[in-house]
């Protein structure tokens, strides 16, 4: 075999061959992070988004949707004294009634963006246990409260919205109450407000959904015989982990066009890089012949090219790694019904190490195979 420096060396023989190797392996490798750590952020911010101990009763007809389902404004109260099983705190039933609307916030500076408002009393802390005031109060009248990544799905600095900062709703003045944070969830990009303040503002007499929070899981089906008895409500349960669960495949499509798009610039670069070795190879072909007539075998020339292609895309790999970790991690992505975090994890690492290595020993191959074909006469008069 040959030793291992021969490859190392030889890969500084066109320094930039060597560095358009590397870039184009790192583009690639970046690129496939990116978008395994999109998909896998946007897949774990819906997952986590629904407990199992939490139903939701819609109206039916609008399973897809809590923005257009509407729900009778005694729907909670008559759910949480006909539903067995409901948890309690201190006496309290978790029953929370809520209407979930899409408007804009009128921003201290003079702009406005979309957001997603959610109605809620103070019942709302019973039903989402995992929500934690971080600053100021839980929102009363002509107040509102928001989510930590709030600032990221409204499009503005992270400092633009205080606690005392004035915004208008629908051209009503309010107050930023607080702000809050429900780890890895898309309630972070919520706007709480007053249940009353919402139904004037929204101009609506129903209830967009009602949540109800379950000691056991199991007792679902509780929940379910409820809503199919009281016909005159009008309503469908629903797992909340379900719901979100119909949304995560809602968003299927979207995190496939992100694997294509990945694939085809992946692809394009691949093919560049495979051009790249055959030009570089061609010109060895006389060095392989005299390498094979000192004694060395052709599958030993053909691992010695390999070995120089791999090592220089695991560079690149390397490279794509070290820029990620700088420029994704941590980094807030909206979308259209909150925003979730991007992480580069293990996994995302080893499916940047395994691109690279997959393109050295891809793009090596055939211009590889290509340059060792001639018989030895040919290869020792080229």
């Amino acid at each position: 075999m040959l030793p291992f420096s021969y490859a190392a060396r030889n890969l500084f023989r066109s320094k930039a061959r060597l560095l358009q190797t590397i870039g184009g392996s790192a583009m690639v490798v970046l690129l496939v992070m990116a978008a395994v750590a999109i998909n896998q952020g946007m897949k774990r911010v819906l997952s986590a988004s629904g407990s199992p101990h939490n139903v939701i009763l819609l109206g039916a007809g609008s399973e897809e949707s809590v923005q257009r389902s509407e729900v009778p404004e005694g729907a909670a109260g008559i759910a949480g004294a006909s539903i067995p099983g409901i948890a309690e705190t201190l006496g309290v039933r978790a029953v929370s009634g809520e209407i979930q609307f899409m408007s804009y916030l009128g921003l201290p500076d003079g702009g406005r963006a979309e957001a997603t408002f959610r109605g809620v009393t103070p019942s709302a802390l019973l039903v989402h246990s995992q929500v934690r005031i971080l600053e100021g109060d839980f929102p009363r009248a002509g107040q509102l409260m928001l989510g930590r990544l709030a600032w990221r799905t409204l499009g503005v600095a992270e400092d633009t919205l205080k606690v005392g900062s004035e915004v208008t709703v629908a051209g009503q003045a309010l107050t930023v109450s607080g702000f809050f944070a429900a780890p890895g969830t898309v309630l972070e990009s919520e706007v709480w407000m007053s249940l009353s303040d919402l139904r004037v503002l929204a101009q609506r007499e129903s209830l967009s959904c009602v949540v109800i929070r379950l000691d056991d899981p199991a007792d679902f089906s509780e929940a379910d015989l409820f809503a199919k008895q009281r016909l005159d409500l009008e309503l469908v349960a629903l797992r909340e982990s379900d719901y979100y669960g119909k949304l995560s495949r809602f968003f299927g499509p979207m995190r496939a066009m992100i694997w294509v798009t990945a694939g085809l610039i992946a692809a394009g670069a691949l093919f560049g890089g495979i051009n790249t070795l055959y030009a570089a190879f061609a010109s060895r072909v006389r060095e392989m012949g005299t390498l094979q007539a000192i004694g060395f075998g052709r599958g030993t020339l053909l691992w010695s090219l390999v070995q120089e292609s791999t090592l220089a895309c695991l560079t690149g790999a390397l490279l794509a790694s070290a820029v990620a970790m700088l420029l994704f991690d941590g980094r807030t992505v909206p979308f259209s019904i909150g925003a979730f975090t991007v992480e580069i994890g293990p996994g995302v690492a080893l499916a940047g190490i395994a691109t690279g290595l997959f393109l050295g020993l891809l793009g090596a191959l055939p211009p590889a195979i290509r340059c060792l074909k001639p018989p030895l006469p040919v290869a020792l008069r080229m």
